[in-house]
């Protein structure tokens, strides 16, 4: 068998759906969390710069702690996921027809099922926990659009003195007062300042990777779902499994 012939036989055994599932799955992720992280310590600086919102001196679960602790989750997150992405591509060469060509037919055993279902339950969670994030991520983007959105029609609004009050975003305690309004001076320092812009956009960027992900995770179900429903009829020989 010449070089040729082996590297197209070799290739012939990758699972292209899987492949494409996972490249997506860690686009979709390193995405988030670079962007969130990074969105996340603008919105910091937007805070403590033109809202004059303090940190609190004692251990008190306030808006810098949360943010601290979504940076946590972040970290989590992107180790999880990167582990999970390599079972992902495992589990797409063991179920995948082509390998039948390469090493040969394997009898699926009860574990093998198991273990195949398992991992189908698991993407499905996966899944449901992505839909999750995505709609809260969404949350912080319609806020900061709605203050870009001010900022870049500040024209309009001279003639009305627009207030953004972080109570009514559940930024603050009902308590407190940091509001912003668009005849102070900070609005027009935040509006001319690259925070805002940047921040706003890193948040939609981050968006768009957990929308990724959730397009990789639906992927990744349907193609489970396709070789364990072929693993386990007995109907047909074509796919195979070494578990």
């Amino acid at each position: 068998m010449g070089c040729s012939e082996c590297c197209l036989k070799c290739l012939s055994g990758i699972p292209y759906a899987s492949l494409i599932a996972t490249i997506l799955l860690y686009a979709g992720v390193a995405l988030f969390c670079g962007c969130g992280h990074e969105a996340l310590s603008g919105t910091v600086t937007i805070l403590q710069t033109y809202f004059d919102v303090v940190r609190s001196p004692v251990d008190a679960l306030d808006v810098f702690t949360m943010i601290d602790i979504f940076k946590y989750v972040i970290y989590g997150v992107a180790a999880a996921f990167f582990v999970y992405g390599i079972l992902l591509m495992v589990e797409g060469f063991f179920t995948t027809g082509a390998i039948r060509v390469l090493y040969g037919d394997f009898k699926i055993t009860t574990c093998g099922r198991c273990v195949s279902a398992w991992f189908i339950m698991l993407t499905y969670i996966f899944m449901l926990a992505w839909l999750g994030v995505t709609a809260f991520t969404s949350l912080p983007v319609f806020m900061y659009f709605n203050i870009w959105n001010t900022c870049q029609n500040t024209t309009l609004v001279e003639s009305s003195n627009v207030c953004f009050d972080l109570r009514q975003y559940g930024i603050v305690s009902i308590g407190e007062e940091k509001k912003l309004c668009t005849a102070s001076e900070n609005f027009i320092k935040m509006c001319e300042s690259n925070e805002l812009d940047l921040t706003f956009h890193l948040f939609v960027c981050a968006l768009a990777g957990a929308g990724a992900a959730v397009i990789a995770m639906v992927v990744a179900v349907s193609i489970l779902i396709h070789n364990h429903v072929i693993l386990t009829s007995k109907s047909t020989g074509r796919y195979c499994t070494r578990f």
